[in-house]
């Protein structure tokens, strides 16, 4: 028997499944654009890469303090991982959506966009915090064309910029020796956002909203009174705000 030629019909249409195999990713091996084998290979060993990295592999290092109080740069969130590895890590809920009836539905990243000549192009933000409830907190922001990749990012940022938080009580209605607040006010403003801490007695709690909470839990500060001025509703700038005025606690004379 003769066999049959292809039709330019079938040929077009055989072209078309093969590219649409290798931009979703297949069996055969293909990947989307973008996207290399290395983000879907998992990690087995840490070889650091920095001379921190190196000296907290071979023991130098017992704790994060120690890293601090030198003020050492960490440059690898590895780190944080060997040396706190009950690390807890909390999503910000920084984006939102109309919902029906009105009002915002709250999403993990923030979209974004920007007019080019071939149309327009997205960019997702998300802002995530790190900390051990033990007075280590830290907190970064990323940004990636998926909503994964940039919380990912964000995760690794935040263990880069983690900070010891000063606790002790701080307020004149209880003024115990124990660490479960902050030992006075302190403030700092990020854009139109300004956020003030107040020390607070045993058993007020975290009076705050819910982006903060998750900070002050992570930090390990389980009485606080939390003011906020200008427009909170931008959730980015009000982490920030509140993770500064934490790390201001630091700025003054006094052991941690």
């Amino acid at each position: 028997m003769v066999k049959e030629k292809n039709t330019k019909k079938e040929v077009k249409e055989k072209d078309k499944n093969d590219k649409r195999d290798f931009r979703r990713g297949n069996s055969k091996g293909g990947f989307r654009r973008g996207f290399t084998r290395k983000r879907f290979e998992e990690v087995k060993e840490w070889i650091p890469k920095t001379v921190l990295g190196k000296k907290v592999l071979k023991g130098n290092y017992s704790n994060v303090d120690e890293i601090l109080e030198k003020g050492e740069l960490i440059l690898e969130p590895e780190i944080i991982d060997h040396l706190i590895p009950d690390l807890k890590q909390e999503v910000i809920y920084i984006g939102g959506t109309p919902g029906k009836g009105g009002g915002i539905k709250r999403t993990a990243t923030k979209k974004t966009s920007r007019m080019h000549k071939s149309g327009r192009r997205f960019k997702l933000t998300a802002v995530i915090v790190v900390g051990n409830e033990n007075g280590i907190v830290g907190i970064g922001k990323a940004s990636s064309r998926e909503h994964r990749i940039a919380i990912e990012k964000a995760a690794k940022q935040a263990k880069l910029n983690v900070v010891r938080v000063r606790r002790s009580c701080g307020s004149w209605e209880c003024a115990c020796p124990g660490n479960h607040s902050i030992p006075f006010e302190t403030t700092a403003k990020i854009g139109s956002v300004r956020a003030v801490l107040k020390p607070a007695p045993k058993g007020v709690g975290i009076v705050a909203d819910g982006a903060t909470k998750k900070i002050l839990q992570l930090s390990g500060i389980k009485d606080i009174w939390v003011k906020t001025y200008g427009a909170t509703a931008t959730r980015m700038n009000l982490a920030f705000a509140v993770f500064t005025a934490l790390k201001n606690l630091n700025r003054t004379k006094g052991s941690l």
